[in-house]
């Protein structure tokens, strides 16, 4: 690598990440559990035109500011395909945080630790994951990573304004894609603190400077303002109870409330640990020699700001979601390039280890070796995981997983354990090639829903008319043909109240696809036909000729809305 042209390197580095997060796409649809809610409302906002409310289905969405779904529908306007569009933010998102990544290194530390740093973030097992999948944290972690590179620009290598103004503008535009990116701003007061503890490299002591701190304050509202204030005016001219009751709810019931009082996802305060120690390999295995390193030197007196600083943002980032009893594996995702930028000086050092090529060596071994004996345990044997995996989700996926282990142990011979790093980056690379490129299309209709709406659809044939009951977003998102539904939030017994009515209207030509379990009070399940299974749940179709006489009693009916919600 030494010998080689420096720009010619950076290059060839941006080529193999954008086929390494790109591979497969086009080849499958969205996926549970997120992706397909954010593709169906960038779809309904493209077909409505109604972009500032945005809709799943026939009720108003409020989970999430709708930045990140103009992003997919832009994306569609570009390609014209949701195969495609719904995929691209994160994409994009992942490739810009490698560049900004790579930039912010070079500038700190010069080119082979930069290259070196942005090979480490894209073989991590958690970014890889996210830039090749459509939530909004996989988006969120390039929108955070250029607002902390804007400051970092500003704070390590500065003074530099306008940097620091654009790092704001992306702070305050990561806030109206998912509430939380206004931690980047922290990073002001961890460098207030950082001066005041006497680490090195910090601009020296100026003047506050009135006019270019009001500049910076004005472009992280003017971001928030983008979305924030047509909404507002919307809500308030139009005077609608629906739409206010969606303003509060964005504004507080999914940010203060939800942070402070979650009801689901809740895990023990040490579970982010647990992520870092496992998702964020191979990038967390430096830290088993980085740590002792960065103690000894902080006792000497030696603490750089390049090193103290992104990492005091990580322990930020990581307390912060720590205290919320509502945790998922996404929420520090933001803090993973600072973490690789702390690591960044110590990372060529550790390659010329023996013990960290080994490690890296054991890892890809045991990922090859647990593939390889897993699928041949699965196709050889009758494993009770593999029959789950088959019933479930009707997935007979051991051809593919038995080649990616059969590749990743053939490729560990090749290289030794003298070449850890390359061995696991190897065996990671043919993982996510035929991952994308193979698996992707194989098991992409039942993950996605797919195949029962095609099969749905053929079933009750071209002029029909479709309703679905107790439906997931996916089904709406797949449906051969606009789809009648009853509510998503609404409670389970209004809604196949409204279903029964709706059949009744046209019996010859309605149907409605539901679950058996969203069926038992006004209708007799049997009488239907089982059009097949998807996400672990089997969906049927009933017409007119299924109704009970009567819908059940209330309290019967009231349980088997409970069991409903429960399943």
């Amino acid at each position: 690598m030494s010998k080689a042209d420096p720009v010619r390197q950076y290059w060839l580095l941006l080529a193999f990440g954008l086929l390494l997060l790109s591979a497969g796409l086009g080849l499958r649809d969205p996926w549970p559990a997120d992706e397909p809610r954010f593709a169906l409302v960038a779809k309904q906002m493209v077909e409505s035109g109604q972009w500032l409310f945005p809709h799943r289905g026939n009720e108003l969405y409020s989970d999430k500011p709708p930045m990140f779904m103009w992003m997919q529908a832009a994306g569609y306007s570009l390609t014209g395909s949701w195969r495609v569009a719904f995929l691209l933010p994160s994409l994009l998102s992942g490739m810009l945080t490698l560049v900004l990544l790579y930039d912010l290194t070079r500038r700190l530390h010069g080119r082979q630790v930069a290259w070196i740093a942005a090979a480490t973030l894209l073989f991590t097992l958690q970014f890889t994951v996210q830039a090749r999948s459509a939530q909004i944290d996989g988006t969120l972690i390039g929108i955070m990573t250029l607002a902390a590179y804007g400051m970092l620009r500003h704070l390590l290598l500065g003074p530099n304004w306008r940097w620091f103004w654009i790092g704001c503008f992306a702070a305050g535009f990561g806030t109206i894609t998912k509430g939380v990116a206004f931690l980047a701003l922290f990073l002001i007061p961890l460098a207030l603190l950082g001066r005041r503890l006497g680490w090195q490299g910090l601009p020296a002591r100026q003047p506050v400077d009135l006019a270019r701190v009001t500049l910076a304050a004005l472009a992280f509202i003017g971001a928030v303002a983008v979305w924030l204030v047509p909404m507002l005016w919307a809500v308030w001219t139009n005077d609608s109870p629906a739409y206010s009751a969606y303003a509060r709810d964005i504004l507080f019931g999914q940010t203060a409330t939800r942070y402070l009082e979650p009801t689901h996802h809740i895990l023990p305060p040490w579970y982010f640990l647990g992520i870092i120690v496992t998702l964020w390999l191979p990038a967390s295995f430096a830290l088993i020699w980085t740590i002792p390193h960065w103690w000894r030197r902080w006792r000497r007196g030696h603490r750089p700001a390049h090193v103290w600083l992104p990492l005091s943002y990580v322990v930020l980032i990581v307390v912060f979601f720590s205290i919320s009893p509502g945790k998922r594996d996404v929420y520090i995702m933001p803090a993973l390039p600072m973490l690789v930028l702390a690591l960044a000086p110590t990372l060529p050092a550790l390659l010329q280890r023996r013990a960290v090529q080994h490690t890296l060596f054991a890892f890809a071994l045991l990922l090859g070796s647990v593939l390889t004996a897993a699928s041949a345990y699965a196709i050889l044997g009758e494993p009770k995981y593999a029959a789950q995996l088959r019933d479930l989700r009707g997935l007979d996926p051991w051809q593919i997983t038995l080649v990616m282990g059969l590749i990743g142990l053939l490729i560990a011979g090749l290289c030794r354990p003298a070449r850890g790093a390359l061995a696991l980056a190897g065996t990671l690379t043919a993982v996510w090639l035929l991952y994308g490129f193979w698996a992707y299309p194989v098991i992409n209709d039942s993950r996605s829903a797919r195949g029962v709406m095609q099969r749905a659809g053929a079933l009750i044939g071209a002029d029909a008319q479709l309703g679905l009951l107790g439906w997931k977003e996916q089904n709406l998102l797949m449906a051969d043909r606009p789809a009648t539904v009853f509510g998503f939030l609404k409670p389970r017994a209004q809604q196949e109240l409204a279903a029964v009515d709706w059949l009744r209207a046209d019996p010859d030509q309605r149907w409605v696809l539901a679950q058996p379990l969203s069926l038992q009070a006004c209708f007799l399940a049997e009488r239907g036909t089982v059009v097949g299974e998807a996400n672990r749940r089997r969906w049927v179709l009933v017409n007119a000729g299924a109704l009970r006489e009567t819908c059940l009693p209330h309290s019967i009916e009231a349980k088997t809305q409970r069991k409903v919600a429960n399943f």
